[in-house]
């Protein structure tokens, strides 16, 4: 007989996760039952269970929103789902009303989102509506060199930033400037590369730098011992010897600081646009008339719409996104050890917790 489905729940603030027996079984009208392969640990998981984020489903709760697995149950109009291997979309709007109509999925005031408004993944199961779910070609995904538990960071890692690069309308020819190189900004930079711009990435982090380098960065700058005037001239002086243009920069703001926030700022120059990806609690000080006299924009992005998770995922199939050097499996029953870790700031790459 199997072992029954397990989640790790958080039960208050800074408390380790608890081990708690579930039945996610049967799954409802218009619902599937996947099988977990992997969860990312996002920096929101981190806000949640360390600085004070609150979600909007009362505690205790099991959190995780980058999730892959397979259908194992479906629910009534969902049977074509049964057992294809899927990415679970970080925010699920309902699709029915007016917003989504609209076209305007992202403010879906009736969305869900695992690990905040419903039961999220860092279990062995997981119960979640059938729409919007985006479907894995597993011959392809080996021909990639890649796992089902590794694609599990499209679900946020990857489509987040996709829909931020997007929406700023980055393509050849454009200088587009990544700050907080490390996870989301990682693959801001790579998709931002693989749209045709020339791509500069800002850290305090000497190894995410290098990485970066590598996989689509032109320049690297290290933020540390530098201020936002001498980061400035030097983005500038890149731009002029490269032929690109002193104007229409996009700035990417993944790093979710407060100096982030204000080092994306004090880059805005004329036409710019400021996309922020990154989340803090922390305030910042910014004088707003700067978009009005540079004529630029800034641009929130709150996950990004199912439909859209297609595309970014043929960018990681395409191998045109390099996501293995950036992810690391680890046993979903060690999940404590791995978010301490991952508060702490021992990971290099994105945690994946998979379920033995």
């Amino acid at each position: 007989m199997p072992a029954p489905a397990h989640q790790w729940i958080m039960t208050a603030p800074s408390a380790p996760f608890a081990r708690r027996d579930f039945d996610p079984f049967p799954p409802g009208a218009g619902e599937v039952v996947v099988a977990v392969a992997g969860c990312g640990v996002c920096h929101t998981d981190l806000g949640y269970l360390f600085d004070g984020v609150r979600t909007n489903h009362p505690l205790p709760l099991t959190l995780g929103h980058e999730i892959s697995g397979t259908v194992v149950a479906t629910g009534l109009g969902a049977e074509a789902w049964q057992g294809q291997a899927v990415i679970v979309p970080a925010v699920l709007p309902c699709g029915e009303c007016d917003a989504c109509r609209r076209g305007r999925s992202a403010i879906c005031r009736n969305q869900k989102m695992p690990g905040n408004d419903i039961v999220g993944g860092f279990a062995t199961h997981i119960r979640v509506p059938a729409r919007g779910l985006c479907k894995v070609d597993l011959a392809r995904l080996a021909a990639a060199g890649l796992t089902l538990p590794d694609v599990c960071v499209v679900a946020d890692a990857v489509t987040t930033p996709y829909q931020a690069v997007r929406r700023a309308g980055v393509g050849p020819g454009d200088l587009a400037v990544v700050i907080g190189v490390g996870g989301v900004g990682g693959f801001a930079a790579q998709i931002a590369h693989a749209m045709g711009a020339t791509v500069v990435a800002i850290d305090v982090d000497a190894a995410k730098l290098d990485a970066i380098a590598t996989h689509g960065a032109a320049l690297a700058l290290d933020a540390r011992g530098q201020d936002a005037r001498s980061l400035k001239q030097a983005i500038g002086g890149f731009a002029r010897r490269e032929g690109l243009r002193a104007t229409e920069w996009t700035i990417l703001e993944c790093s979710g600081t407060a100096a982030g926030q204000n080092t994306a700022w004090s880059l805005l120059v004329p036409g710019a646009t400021l996309g922020v990806v990154g989340f803090t609690m922390d305030k910042v000080e910014v004088r707003l008339s700067n978009l009005m006299a540079f004529d630029a924009r800034a641009i929130g992005n709150w996950g990004c719409p199912p439909e859209l998770y297609p595309q970014a995922l043929d960018l990681v199939l395409d191998r045109r996104i390099a996501l293995a050097p950036f992810v690391e499996q680890h046993p979903l029953d060690a999940i404590n050890d791995v978010i301490d870790a991952a508060h702490a700031r021992r990971l290099a790459r994105r945690a994946v917790l998979t379920p033995a």
